[in-house]
């Protein structure tokens, strides 16, 4: 397996996650201030490329029953369009309440708020692409 990137995507800011080269482990990387899609999207093909990224993991925040909601949609049309200008694979993958864990590891590390602001959405990028991740021993290169 090569390295995967995954992305926790927000508003305000872009977490972004990397895995080893092995697919075992996840570690946060980064996290991008949103401009604009176009900025987004090349920032991002531009670190997949940098960091030898072979996939793409986005984050799709679906409803607790399930569902799609507008948050979903707009990590889908992400995702679509990230694909038109990467040349390797996009998945989404479900992310539900990873923010909200990604939250309570930092407050319970201790890490003081102002803080775990600028690590939270890089930490819950890391705890997407670990769950993926983990769901996928079989494409791991032992």
């Amino acid at each position: 397996m090569t390295r995967v990137l995954a992305i926790d995507l927000g508003h305000r800011r872009i977490g972004l996650a990397l895995s080893d080269p092995t697919g075992s482990i996840a570690v946060p990387l980064d996290t991008l201030p949103h401009r604009s899609r176009r900025r987004d999207l090349a920032a991002i093909a531009a670190l997949a490329e940098s960091h030898g990224a072979g996939r793409i993991v986005v984050g799709w925040p679906r409803n607790m029953d399930g569902t799609s909601g507008p948050a979903a949609h707009e990590a889908e049309a992400f995702a679509e369009a990230l694909s038109a200008v990467v040349k390797i694979p996009v998945d989404l993958w479900d992310e539900r309440l990873s923010t909200a864990a990604a939250e309570r590891s930092l407050r319970d590390a201790g890490v003081k708020k102002g803080r775990r602001r600028d690590l939270r959405d890089r930490v819950a990028a890391a705890l997407i692409l670990q769950s993926y991740l983990a769901a996928r021993p079989w494409e791991r290169d032992v």
